[in-house]
């Protein structure tokens, strides 16, 4: 492991979880450095996990509402009107933002842009992910949502452009498909 993935562990003892499958009782997990070139994969024995933050609790907990740097951090101050669009729906902060908000450390800064997660089990049509997506432009910062869909992640702004195959995120690598929510057999 990289000198900077050592100290950035004894600084902040926190992981995010990797999209890959586990193997022998150990989770796919990326450890956080400084900045984006300081990313390291790993392996975390599933019984040293201690605590865990999903997206959902974070948005749950709007953290964001009495968060020190919601004033220097544009992408911790555009979750109210985020928060009030996804109303509802099983959504949370990921990226810098949503590390920031499970970790208490700061990760986000001015030019951050806000990743979301958006559990979407069932089909989004393109009409309303059109328009989340044309609502979301008009905020002051770029927002990225991923929908977690039965087979994997994909781009919101993705299926609201109607073009296919889709790229879908799975455990085992990127896939293309026409369709991220199949028929159930």
């Amino acid at each position: 492991m990289p000198n900077w993935a050592v100290a950035s562990l004894d600084a902040v003892p926190w992981v995010v979880v990797r999209r890959a499958p586990p193997r022998d009782g150990q989770l796919p997990v990326g450890i956080r450095g400084a900045g984006r070139g300081e990313r390291c994969a790993a392996w975390l024995p599933a019984d040293a996990v201690v605590a865990v933050r999903t997206p959902e609790d974070l948005a749950t907990a709007a953290a964001w509402r009495g968060h020190a740097r919601r004033g220097d951090v544009p992408a911790l101050a555009i979750l109210d009107p985020v928060a009030e669009l996804l109303g509802g729906r099983a959504w949370g902060p990921a990226g810098s933002v949503g590390f920031e908000l499970a970790t208490g450390h700061p990760a986000a800064h001015r030019d951050s842009d806000l990743d979301i997660v958006l559990r979407a089990p069932h089909r989004i049509g393109r009409d309303l992910s059109d328009r989340l997506v044309s609502a979301l432009a008009r905020l002051p910062v770029r927002v990225d949502v991923v929908l977690e869909t039965p087979l994997g992640g994909c781009s919101l702004a993705e299926v609201a452009a109607g073009g296919r195959p889709l790229v879908v995120k799975t455990l085992h690598g990127p896939r293309l498909v026409d369709d991220p929510w199949p028929a159930s057999p």
